[in-house]
């Protein structure tokens, strides 16, 4: 009995150091996988086509409202009434702000009452002529003669001055746009009332070197954003370009954008990109070209292999380059072979890597 149970504390011994044994086995098994997993070389890929590469310009600018007017009240006076404040988005012809009407509607019944005179006038200068109240049976030269003899002609201009004092006691918006510098208040004399500006679109201003002026011409596409947010971008065209070049060898160069979302804002300081498609360029991402022995390299895809070729970088923006193949080294790139767009910074001439699906370059 007693040999028994110590058979039996044996076996069981021996059935864990089996099951410990094969557990680890498993386990370094399953290292060795994960090992040979991180190992393999996984890259992303595009066919490379000839296309337009965007070279770019890059400078500092600031805008400039299409349109900006500096406000006055038609006439001075005690401001009653202020539409607007700083801010306000205004279509043309929104009133805006009104002064005290009193002493124009003084005028204006004062020279109605003159009108009424002078017509009474008038009716008595032509009865007193032999003519009745019917004046056209009056001839022209006659009844001209009777209209400025009655006052009657001074009496219809002063009517009319009279109403235009009224309608001046009114400040309407001369055109669409945004109002800024609002510094008048209520019952105080105003003169100067606000800044009206049109930021529908706005003018970026900037300069280029005397070198770049062939790129800088009336059409050309630019790219803006403002500085408190690169991520903004906005797309314009170049309509002027100042044919003087200045004492610090720059050219002034004027863009129109348009104002998305009324972001823009007067006065902003913005970067800009002007750009230059030049046609029939093989174009790859940055990240496809590594630094080696002092020349550029990319990798081709061969079957399953990383193929070391040496390039010439012609171009550059801000993500790509335009290439071409090394003269040094007497190597040409051609339509169609898959270039090799990541990882490459660990790959060598003949690394095993697995593409990702090609992506074909726009």
């Amino acid at each position: 009995m007693k040999w028994n149970k110590i058979l039996l504390c044996i076996l069981v011994i021996t059935v864990c150091a089996c099951k410990d044994k094969k557990d680890k086995k498993v386990e370094e098994q399953s290292m060795d996988m994960t090992r040979e997993k991180l190992n393999l070389n996984y890259v992303d890929t595009l066919v490379l086509r000839k296309t337009n590469f965007s070279k770019q310009i890059n400078c500092n600018g600031k805008l400039r409202a299409l349109a900006k007017s500096e406000l006055t009240m038609p006439i001075s006076g005690i401001l009653r009434e202020i539409k607007v404040k700083n801010g306000s988005l205004v279509k043309e012809g929104t009133l805006m702000a009104v002064v005290d009407k009193e002493e124009a509607k003084i005028d204006l019944a004062k020279a109605e009452r003159q009108m009424e005179r002078a017509k009474i006038d008038f009716i008595d200068k032509l009865i007193s002529m032999g003519f009745d109240e019917d004046i056209t049976k009056v001839p022209a030269p006659i009844l001209k003669r009777a209209e400025i003899t009655s006052g009657y002609t001074s009496a219809v201009d002063g009517l009319e001055a009279a109403k235009r004092r009224l309608v001046n006691c009114h400040l309407y918006a001369p055109f669409s746009g945004r109002v800024a510098n609002i510094d008048s208040k209520l019952h105080q004399r105003a003169d100067k009332f606000c800044t009206l500006i049109d930021d529908s679109y706005f003018d970026v201003e900037f300069n280029i070197l005397e070198a770049e002026m062939s790129v800088g011409v009336v059409g050309q596409r630019v790219i803006v954003s403002p500085f408190i947010d690169d991520n903004k971008k906005f797309t314009g065209r170049v309509t002027e370009v100042n044919p003087i070049i200045d004492d610090k060898g720059q050219i002034k160069i004027r863009a129109k954008i348009k104002n998305e979302d009324a972001y823009l804002v007067e006065g902003m300081n913005v970067r800009v990109i002007l750009e230059n498609d030049l046609p029939d360029m093989y174009v790859v991402p940055k990240d496809a070209v590594v630094l080696r022995d002092g020349f550029y390299v990319i990798f081709r895809y061969d079957h399953g292999i990383a193929v070391w070729t040496y390039v010439d970088v012609t171009h550059s923006n801000i993500d790509s380059y335009a290439i071409t193949g090394n003269k040094v080294k007497q190597t040409e790139l051609k339509d169609n072979e898959i270039i090799i767009t990541s990882g490459n910074l660990n790959l060598a001439d003949g690394t095993e890597v697995i593409p990702r699906e090609p992506k074909k370059k726009d």
